[in-house]
């Protein structure tokens, strides 16, 4: 009796951009991430989740560069960045967009420069082919128009979407958001998230995004890792973490305030405290 074949899919044979192979670090004694293994797949959106404090930010520097494992492997496209010369970290950086928390645009900077800014320092390009790309990547964020302002003048949702175009402008393989739905009106979150989605199928992107946000996420992302206790606890599409049974995944991705997660810091018992 013959038996069906299912060929794998081509995914399945392509290299994740980001991986981290048996990865531990700390600060001191207090170790953030320990013996952490887990894949951000090419051309995909990942969410990293979890209670604050689970090494989220932590994996950004590692991949940067600015931390470097203390065990285990941070891979790059193949290359382990922990052993890496410094030449070799800057030439992976500018391979990285980076979206920080709050923009950090150069406030005496006007749009516009903020979006050139590296063009102007990593490329040798003309001042009229970086106007063109300037244009363009603005565009893409629905601020062409808002080239010639300052930041001061602008909204945190757009400042937001003006580092998003600073970000892209080198046409980066990766790109880093670090809470990019933090601190701005429903309206700014909505097209955050669609901005996402859009740039990194329209420009072959792969994303990396840390999030509190619940909703916005589990839209967005093909790919959710959920950290916690310095391991993964849970991670898979979306519909695969909200149906997880693992009681904190149930606690956060529910929004309860009881659970493993807990209201106190460990402490001596009150009446050790006051007598």
């Amino acid at each position: 009796m013959e038996t069906e074949f299912s060929p794998p899919s081509v995914q399945s044979f392509v290299k994740p951009l980001v991986e981290l192979r048996n990865l531990t670090f700390g600060y001191g004694e207090r170790v953030i991430l320990n013996d952490v293994s887990l894949q951000v797949p090419r051309g995909k959106v990942t969410a990293l989740m979890g209670a604050s404090g689970g090494g989220k930010t932590t994996i950004f520097r590692l991949i940067g560069g600015q931390n470097r494992a203390q065990a285990g492997q941070m891979l790059f496209d193949g290359r382990d960045v922990t052993v890496m010369e410094q030449e070799e970290i800057y030439a992976i950086r500018r391979r990285v967009g980076m979206l920080f928390q709050f923009g950090a645009l150069f406030a005496d900077m006007s749009v516009f420069d903020n979006v050139a800014f590296p063009l102007r320092e990593h490329t040798d390009l003309s001042e009229d082919m970086i106007y063109d790309i300037v244009l363009m990547k603005l565009n893409a964020v629905g601020l062409r128009g808002a080239r010639d302002l300052m930041p001061s003048a602008i909204s945190g949702g757009m400042a937001r979407r003006v580092a998003l175009a600073r970000a892209i402008a080198l046409d980066p393989d990766l790109v880093m958001y670090d809470e990019p739905f933090t601190g701005i009106d429903p309206i700014s979150v909505g097209t955050s998230a669609h901005l996402i989605r859009q740039l990194n199928d329209s420009m072959g992107l792969t994303s990396i995004f840390v999030s509190h946000e619940l909703e916005q996420t589990f839209t967005i992302a093909d790919h959710v890792i959920i950290l916690a206790n310095g391991k993964i606890a849970a991670q898979g599409t979306p519909e695969q973490v909200l149906n997880s049974t693992d009681p904190l995944v149930y606690q956060y991705v529910n929004a309860l305030s009881e659970g493993p997660v807990r209201f106190h810091y460990p402490a001596t018992t009150v009446t050790e405290d006051f007598s």
